[in-house]
């Protein structure tokens, strides 16, 4: 946890602010889920398909190029704020 914490150290910004975009479940959402950061699963390799908890993210993407289409998804769902919304919903892409 003492990483994520520092990655929202060092970017000056609340964690809400920032999203984690890793494709193991265990390593990267999970820990940036709790850590508060807003949690993008990429599902790509093996792990991207096979590991439990991928609904846990914030996002689901199948490629990196989906990444600025969906974290701009995020921001219009929480108008003003560019944070998730506090219950954790979050929209998802289509089919996930």
């Amino acid at each position: 946890r003492g990483f994520f914490e520092r990655v929202v150290q060092e970017a000056g910004c609340e964690p809400g602010e920032v999203a984690y975009v890793g494709d193991r479940v265990d390593n990267d959402i999970d820990p940036a889920v709790d850590a508060g950061l807003v949690a993008v699963h990429v599902r790509r390799g093996p792990w991207g398909y096979i590991q439990e908890g991928a609904d846990r993210a914030h996002v689901r993407v199948d490629s990196l190029a989906e990444l600025p289409e969906a974290l701009a998804s995020l921001r219009s769902a929480v108008p003003g704020t560019g944070s998730s919304p506090s219950n954790g919903a979050m929209p998802r892409k289509a089919g996930s």
